[in-house]
């Protein structure tokens, strides 16, 4: 079964590339190893020009590369940019997420929030205030786990923004694509806890322009997270600390 389906929203190209780039994630076509473009577009039944511009993707992404008389490889997973939005998608669209990734995911959060709500602290507008109040007002109406999904990342990107460091902002494509992954598995395993409060209390400390008091409420934050991600490993054998 090739994952090809011709007729839904989602574009040809767009498909291919998904299906090349699980199979090399999932290491069905594993690291070093020779593609033969051929044989892959006879097995997805695609052109040739489909699977080579599909090629170009992935080449940008650092997954697979192209050279005289060795041809197209699969590049070692050390030189895959695996902070590609699109990368961490992959990872967690996989049905056998790596264990490890939760784990690696949950450290970046555990170096980056606490720090941003900090500065956030010293820093935030007015405006961007607003921002971390409507997240949480999303959070407080949702009615299904993907609408608090939403304003569980929104919130996160507000709160990155409120830093005003550009550089930081950017950590978005991260925790953002990962956090969206992260919470489609916890509510698989178990029933969700109000998010409300935890989240409330870092927006009255950065409201407050209390620096200590934000970081100290976003690190009790994440170690609720870290619960939810034990619960998953108990349920599911998957899942970080």
């Amino acid at each position: 079964m090739t994952g090809i389906q011709r007729g839904i929203s989602r574009g040809l190209h767009g498909q291919i590339v998904e299906v090349m780039a699980q199979r090399i994630l999932s290491g069905q076509i594993p690291e070093g190893s020779t593609i033969n473009v051929p044989d892959l577009q006879a097995d997805l039944g695609v052109s040739l020009t489909a699977v080579r511009e599909a090629l170009k993707v992935l080449t940008a992404k650092g997954l697979v590369d192209a050279r005289q008389k060795r041809g197209t490889f699969v590049r070692p997973r050390s030189d895959w940019n695996l902070l590609d939005a699109d990368m961490i998608r992959w990872h967690f669209d996989d049905d056998d997420v790596r264990p490890e990734l939760l784990e690696e995911l949950h450290e970046v959060r555990g170096i980056v929030e606490p720090a941003a709500a900090r500065l956030a602290a010293v820093r935030a507008s007015d405006a961007q205030i607003d921002l971390l109040d409507t997240a949480l007002a999303a959070m407080s109406s949702a009615t299904n786990d993907l609408d608090a999904a939403e304003a569980d990342v929104a919130f996160h990107k507000a709160l990155l923004a409120a830093t005003g460091n550009e550089l930081l902002t950017k950590m978005e494509v991260v925790i953002e694509t990962g956090l969206a992954g992260r919470d489609r598995l916890v509510h698989k395993v178990k029933s969700s806890d109000d998010p409300v409060p935890s989240h409330a209390r870092v927006v009255d400390a950065v409201r407050a322009h209390d620096p200590e008091g934000a970081e100290l409420a976003m690190r009790e934050l994440l170690a609720k997270a870290a619960e939810d991600l034990s619960a998953v490993r108990k349920t599911t054998g998957r899942g970080g600390k």
